[in-house]
């Protein structure tokens, strides 16, 4: 499916037909695109580009559809990155944490600190940091793909240590 073109988000780089990998919804989700462009939000004098999500409801684009600035992404990455190493060593815990100490990280970004840390304040954590740990443990094979294959860009623009991978 096309992403619209004559919306307030201008698609410049797309990933059409994103609803065939999308993870666990591959082939049947409503998430029929991936964009990165100029941001809908932008001013006069001001411009920025941002990542889109294009969501298609079957008969129309959805609201739902949702634009995030590209360091908002690269920080997303960054936290997804941070749990996933939590939870390899969470066994150790009987709670999946150490409810002692929830601060799971606190990363160095832009003379500040993305903290990292597991939700206290939710009610019902007990309960939904064990189904969160059961889905990252059921979906590592959809995450170390992307993740392998981010590793490999990584190292293609210089980040990281090692070999660049062989060129695609």
């Amino acid at each position: 499916m096309k992403i619209p073109t004559t919306l307030k988000h201008k698609p410049v780089i797309v990933s059409e037909d994103y609803d065939l990998i999308d993870g666990r919804r591959a082939g049947d989700s409503d998430a029929k695109g991936l964009s990165l462009g100029l941001a809908q939000w932008n001013e006069r004098g001001r411009v920025e580009i941002s990542a889109k999500v294009w969501r298609h409801t079957g008969g129309k684009w959805s609201r739902q559809s949702e634009e995030l600035p590209l360091h908002r992404v690269l920080d997303l990455v960054i936290l997804i990155c941070r749990a996933q190493a939590h939870f390899r060593e969470a066994y150790r815990y009987p709670n999946l944490y150490d409810t002692e100490h929830p601060q799971l990280d606190r990363l160095g970004v832009q003379g500040g600190a993305l903290n990292v840390a597991v939700c206290t304040e939710n009610p019902f954590i007990s309960e939904d940091i064990q189904l969160f740990r059961d889905v990252f443990v059921q979906d590592d094979e959809l995450f170390s793909e992307r993740l392998h294959l981010l590793s490999d860009l990584l190292r293609e623009l210089g980040y990281g240590h090692g070999e660049p991978p062989k060129k695609r």
